[in-house]
């Protein structure tokens, strides 16, 4: 979704700015614009990510005056990223930095501005978030972004190693001087549902948006589960990243005739956790829970393998299989535009269904150890997949060349696609918001979810 949040600058002659975002990425191998302040193709400043994935800043003005590409490459789309671009002009050997996640980049190309040098970061050009002009749209999820003129900050100023995980973390609410450092500085929280381009900072400053961002619980704070692109199989030359939007929530293979599977960005291995998934289009479409040899088939056709690789819920029919073929129609099937119930319990290795509000076969994910109702609680599936090959993960498959699957996935963030859930049931792990009742003792697969 093409989204672009811009102002007009006021033009002063501040030689100092510093850009602080956190940003999960959604696509990869495009470039990605973070922000920009745009005159023309000839004249702009940019913060992107560029199609080999390296992280770039530039400032062009009829050629770059100054330029520095980060050796390392940023493909992981599970994960946020803490991304602060900085420099200070007004030196006598001026240093533009990139930092990301606290971490000073090293540099594949690095000129820098001369001593007080116009730059096109402080002067009367659009800028914008999200979108370089009318392209290179940033595809994922942004949070926290600051922009600030007259200071040049390193990322401490904005995050801190948390001393019992060793992630790094936001600082919330740092001390920002917005009265004296530029009439520009903003800082945008996306935190009003009804006003994401609020500004914030002590500027107050009005921007408009173009296209519709969704707002999402996924934050720096709690990394909520995606799909993930890189941990796939396609039988296509089709990029797979093709059939993935929304933030990596919407698998969608349409008519790209893409026989594909992908996985969810966190794996468990105990606890016990609820998603809801609905089925936009069913023809060719599986859902199930896979483990780690899942893909180690050396056809890695999911649905013919004889490896005890997981369970597999059928659209076209109204089956759920295990990967050797062994099938029960004990949970009947599942139609267009459902609400899919998934209830994961690793703590006894069970596996509920449900739909649109209520658990089939008699399933109750709280009955614990006796499994009452579970597909992992028949007795002809034989082995339980869940059991062995460690970390269990949701996912979604397509078949064939000849149909197409559609969903659209919630672990926790609110929404189906881009459409909020309607009324949000009870939570008790007060973590995610989902369309049902998330039994007692689940919770949403996220980073404060394998911490609860």
């Amino acid at each position: 979704m093409a989204v672009k949040i811009t102002r007009t600058q006021s033009e002063n002659g501040t030689k100092k700015v510093t850009i602080s975002a956190w940003v999960k990425r959604g696509k990869l191998g495009a470039s990605q614009t973070i922000c920009t302040s745009f005159y023309s193709t000839g004249y702009y400043g940019v913060l992107r990510f560029t199609s080999a994935d390296q992280l770039e800043f530039i400032d062009y003005r009829g050629s770059n005056i100054m330029i520095l590409k980060t050796n390392a490459l940023f493909r992981d789309t599970g994960s946020w990223y803490h991304v602060v671009a900085t420099f200070d002009g007004t030196v006598s050997s001026p240093q533009a930095k990139i930092y990301v996640n606290g971490v000073l980049q090293t540099l594949a190309n690095n000129t820098n501005y001369s001593q007080n040098q116009s730059t096109s970061w402080n002067t009367d050009y659009s800028f914008n978030i999200g979108a370089f002009n009318s392209d290179e749209y940033f595809s994922g999820s942004l949070a926290d972004f600051y922009y600030i003129q007259g200071y040049s900050y390193d990322a401490s100023k904005f995050g801190a190693t948390d001393s019992t995980t060793g992630i790094w973390k936001p600082i919330l609410n740092p001390t920002i001087n917005y009265t004296s450092n530029g009439t520009n500085s903003c800082h945008l929280k996306f935190e009003n549902a009804g006003n994401l381009d609020l500004d914030s900072g002590g500027n107050t400053l009005s921007f408009s948006t173009s296209g519709t961002p969704t707002q999402t619980q996924d934050c720096p704070a709690n990394n909520f589960s995606t799909l993930n692109p890189a941990d796939k199989w396609g039988s296509s030359t089709v990029a797979l990243t093709t059939v993935l939007s929304s933030g990596n929530t919407q698998f969608n293979t349409g008519s790209n005739g893409v026989k594909a599977v992908i996985r969810s960005s966190i794996g468990v291995s105990s606890g016990k956790w609820y998603c809801e998934i609905k089925t936009v289009e069913k023809s060719r479409l599986w859902l199930g829970v896979v483990n780690s040899q899942f893909f180690t088939s050396s056809t890695n056709n999911f649905w013919t393998t004889n490896l005890e690789s997981g369970f597999f819920w059928y659209g076209n029919g109204s089956a759920v299989y295990t990967s050797n073929d062994v099938s029960s129609s004990a949970y009947g099937g599942y139609d267009n535009n459902n609400i899919v119930m998934m209830a994961l319990d690793m703590d006894n290795k069970a596996w509920y269904l449900g739909k649109n509000g209520s658990w089939l076969n008699s399933g109750n994910p709280e009955s614990g150890s006796s499994k009452t109702g579970s597909v992992t609680g028949l007795s002809n599936f034989g082995t339980n997949p869940l059991t062995n090959y460690g970390e269990v993960f949701f996912m979604a498959g397509d078949s064939s060349t000849a149909g197409s699957a559609n969903t659209q996935w919630n672990f926790g963030n609110g929404h189906f696609g881009t459409t909020a859930v309607s009324s949000a049931g009870t939570n008790a792990s007060s973590n995610g918001i989902f369309e049902y009742n998330v039994p007692a003792g689940y919770t949403a697969l996220s980073t404060k979810g394998l911490n609860l």
